[in-house]
């Protein structure tokens, strides 16, 4: 196997994620000092904060995809997706929602029955505009970024693509449904690669259950509208249990929790 590590971003990203120790993270506003436990309610309301893109939480969900029989030796990809997302509040009626999908890539050799590329991909960042008080349609609109960020060329387009993106939820009882959509066309890059048109569709369903505990799909699809000769299409799928607990710290009356799935 080659290893690929070429800039100091792709090491720090490599050390955050290790500190994140594959959880995901959330903050919420202070809690009174005198609860000592909060309301199953509460956990549930916290936990449909974290799976929503567009609320108004920290959050650093990380998803890994692994694809299998690829190339002519059945070979094994591994793609690492670290994906935070950063709500600014810019109005009183809106929010700029910051997603940036970076990542993390482990490419075998097609045609051979070992070697490969390990680095860091294309990273992607979506910043949409979403209601500050949104109803019972949640959504939120604005742009989508590809930069060439790949340490190695079979890793990313090498192209610097935009497009149009679009966020869609509702949170019906225990449920959160909704979908993420975005297409990117090539604007700028290396002439010697090919033009990029290519869309990324991820649809996300979560069932919240009792204490704290959910489960939950959300594969991200890809379709390269300019391949021609099949591969046009990557459809992944899986799914995942995980439990949110909530803590409240008396010595600074916060509540915070920690989500951790598998």
């Amino acid at each position: 196997m080659i290893y690929s590590l070429r800039r100091t971003a792709f090491l720090f990203l490599i050390l955050s994620t290790l500190l994140l120790g594959g959880s995901t993270f959330a903050q919420e506003k202070p809690a009174p000092a005198e609860q000592e436990k909060p309301a199953e309610g509460g956990t549930e309301d916290l936990a449909k904060a974290a799976q929503n893109p567009v609320a108004s939480l920290i959050s650093v969900p990380l998803q890994n995809n692994t694809g299998f029989g690829v190339g002519s030796f059945d070979r094994n990809q591994n793609v690492l997706n670290i994906q935070p997302v950063i709500p600014v509040r810019i109005s009183e009626n809106w929010n700029l929602i910051n997603r940036i999908i970076t990542p993390i890539i482990l490419q075998p050799n097609v045609n051979q029955k070992s070697q490969g590329t390990f680095g860091l991909g294309d990273i992607n960042p979506t910043f949409f505009f979403s209601p500050a008080k949104p109803g019972k349609l949640i959504w939120g609109v604005g742009s989508t970024f590809v930069i060439p960020t790949a340490t190695a060329t079979q890793l990313g387009q090498g192209k610097f693509s935009m497009g149009p993106g679009v966020v869609l939820l509702t949170t019906p009882g225990h449920w959160v449904i909704g979908m993420l959509i975005n297409n990117v066309w090539s604007v700028a890059g290396s002439g010697s690669r090919r033009d990029v048109n290519q869309m990324l569709l991820q649809w996300f369903v979560n069932y919240n259950m009792k204490k704290g505990w959910y489960i939950t799909t959300s594969p991200i699809v890809t379709a390269d509208w300019e391949q021609t000769n099949g591969g046009r299409w990557v459809v992944p799928f899986g799914g995942r249990v995980g439990r949110m607990s909530m803590r409240t710290t008396p010595a600074t009356a916060q509540t915070s929790s920690r989500m951790r799935s598998c």
